[in-house]
């Protein structure tokens, strides 16, 4: 037993994206604040997913209009890619957001920083390194890491990751990248657009299974027309690499077959980090996955503690993990009654064009049982699309039939991220689509398209 246990009001376990801001808040409010971190401040969002990630993502987005500057009449010669200074430029960054989150701790003498791993040894109570300290109140936030199949061969492959691709400096030759959803379709078209071959293998029928498929079908088209390749109804078996190259083995109805690339990205999933925190020794329950269970309001089995962002399951971005903060803090101090059950979450893939989400999709709503009215426009239709050259994907809105509320929306369009959001704020308005029908729109914006949209409007069967 340790000489002495260190008392808190709040532990913190894990700086993400809703542990960050919640111990700063309790810390301003006068409560003594143990913030638990064995890695770098910020967690996922700041360190290996939405800011390296979308800081790239731009670099690769002005590579791809230089590359093509000749469709908006400009002349651009030996155009180039120079993939160290990308990474230096994505690591300045990084740098800056987590080197913001230790200022602001270290102002706060509420706050007692602890580089090391954390652990229960029994309910509320926490080791991290030689510490042991016992909190009024515990707070998990200790996210996600890739999920890494069982496949025959990939453990003695020198695979990559969302996180070690970020650290790559030499530009893959052949990337291949098994899984089609988020974060396969993101890396695949930055690293095509840096100048790689690129090749995505997905075990389903489409890419993005959750998504409606004529939304899929048409951002694939967009990819293929950038020359990435796809692979569907694509079971990887089998993975041999060495020498600086790798081949994937696949089975699909139509037989089976190798691809070989130079490279090879895991993106197939994300599993919480819950394994080494002992969690059964504070009476915390966990699925099948090993996410941590949860109610509506964030609260764990175990009483006064509770799990934010990732490690719980369900949506898993960063501003889920944000509001997730929001609940917890306003049920805790300002009276509020708030529930992630009755929560709109939007989300967005930010390949190009972007995929901008909320809601319900069509497939949901109508497995539902529910009577709908459909809305879709192309952007192909919208000035501000042609003006810029940029007219790949629609606009697609998901309504009830009875009472014209908007159920949900998917944005495939350029800027369809900011485009979603307006749809987002009528829905939290509870106001039905057609207020949206009657608005004034500045010509020529991208959100000019919501004329189309909302007169395309029909019944369907």
């Amino acid at each position: 037993m340790p000489d002495k246990i260190q008392n808190y009001d709040a532990i913190v376990i894990g700086s993400g994206q809703g542990g960050n801001p919640l111990a700063r808040q309790l810390a301003e409010r006068g409560e003594r604040v143990a913030l638990i971190e064995s890695d770098h401040l910020g967690g996922t969002c700041i360190n290996t997913g939405c800011t390296p990630t979308k800081a790239m993502v731009a670099s690769a987005q002005v590579a791809h209009y230089a590359r093509n500057a000749e469709r908006w009449g400009v002349r651009a010669n030996g155009v180039g890619v120079d993939l160290p200074a990308i990474v230096r430029r994505k690591n300045e960054i990084v740098a800056d957001f987590r080197s913001g989150w230790q200022k602001k701790f270290e102002s706060n003498s509420n706050i007692t920083l602890y580089r090391e791993r954390a652990r229960f040894i029994g309910p509320k109570r926490v080791q991290a390194g030689n510490d042991v300290m016992e909190g009024n109140r515990v707070f998990i936030d200790t996210g996600s890491t890739p999920a890494i199949p069982p496949i025959e061969g990939l453990d003695s492959s020198s695979y990559l990751t969302n996180a070690s691709i970020l650290d790559l400096e030499e530009l893959p030759a052949h990337l291949i990248v098994l899984g089609g959803g988020y974060v396969g379709l993101e890396f695949g078209q930055m690293f095509r657009r840096f100048g790689s071959e690129v090749t995505v293998v997905q075990s389903g029928p489409h890419i993005l299974p959750k998504e409606d498929e004529d939304v899929t079908d048409e951002l694939q088209r967009c990819l293929e027309d950038e020359g990435i390749r796809f692979l569907l109804h694509a079971l990887a078996t089998k993975v041999r690499g060495g020498d600086g190259q790798v081949e994937v083995s696949v089975d699909s109805p139509s037989g089976s077959r190798s691809v070989r690339g130079s490279h090879l990205l895991v993106a197939t999933g994300r599993t919480p980090q819950t394994k080494d925190l002992d969690l059964e020794k504070a009476g915390v329950e966990t699925d099948s996955k090993g996410f941590i269970k949860v109610n509506e309001r964030l609260e764990t089995t175990a009483p006064d503690i509770w799990a934010i962002g990732d490690v719980k399951g369900g949506p898993a971005f960063t501003h889920i993990s944000y509001n997730d903060f929001q609940i917890i803090y306003g049920n805790l101090y300002e009276g509020k009654r708030l529930s992630t059950a009755t929560r709109i979450v939007p989300y967005a893939v930010f390949t190009d064009p972007t995929l901008g989400r909320i809601g319900l999709t069509e497939k949901a709503a109508r497995a539902q049982g529910r009577k709908l009215k459909i809305g879709k426009t192309p952007m192909s239709s919208v000035s501000r699309a042609i003006e810029r050259s940029e007219t790949g994907g629609f606009l697609k809105l998901v309504v009830d039939a009875a009472t014209d509320m908007v159920l949900g929306a998917s944005m495939l369009a350029v800027e369809g991220g900011e485009l979603v959001q307006i749809i987002g704020a009528l829905m939290l308005a509870g106001k039905p689509y057609t207020l949206l029908k009657g608005a004034i729109y500045i010509h020529p914006t991208l959100a000019e398209g919501f004329f189309g949209l909302m007169e395309s409007v029909k019944p369907v069967d």
